[in-house]
């Protein structure tokens, strides 16, 4: 079993940046791929980006790619997404994912555990 709690999102003017971590607790937490999934009001959930258990490979959504990164720190059991060049429609709630497999799932059946969610909202 793996928990995940999320934290950082607030609240952030239109080009501004935010980082926004997942702590992850559980044995094998760090042997995971991780991901960062978001949801806006009326939207369904969608990819925003993942990281393999090294951390060696990463994908992103097109939407996001060049703007976020997202990054894991193994000893902290601890996955960020930095988010720069935030647009009003990066506003959701953003979710951080664990992933048993390592085949690359970028929906949300392909993950096996969830925190809870944390708000990002952009102002225009």
């Amino acid at each position: 079993q793996v928990q995940l709690v999320e934290s950082g999102g607030g609240l952030v003017q239109a080009g501004g940046s935010l980082r926004v971590s997942c702590a992850a607790s559980g044995r094998t937490s760090s042997s995971y791929a991780m991901g960062w999934f978001r949801q806006a009001p009326g939207k369904e959930r969608e990819f925003v980006a993942r990281i393999s258990w090294s951390g060696r490979s990463t994908y992103y959504a097109d939407s996001v790619k060049g703007r976020f990164t997202i990054s894991r720190d193994n000893a902290k059991n601890t996955v960020y997404l930095q988010m720069n060049s935030l647009k009003p429609e990066d506003t959701a709630v953003y979710y951080c994912a664990a992933d048993r497999s390592n085949v690359v799932a970028t929906t949300p059946l392909g993950y096996d555990y969830w925190g809870q969610g944390t708000q990002v909202t952009v102002s225009s």
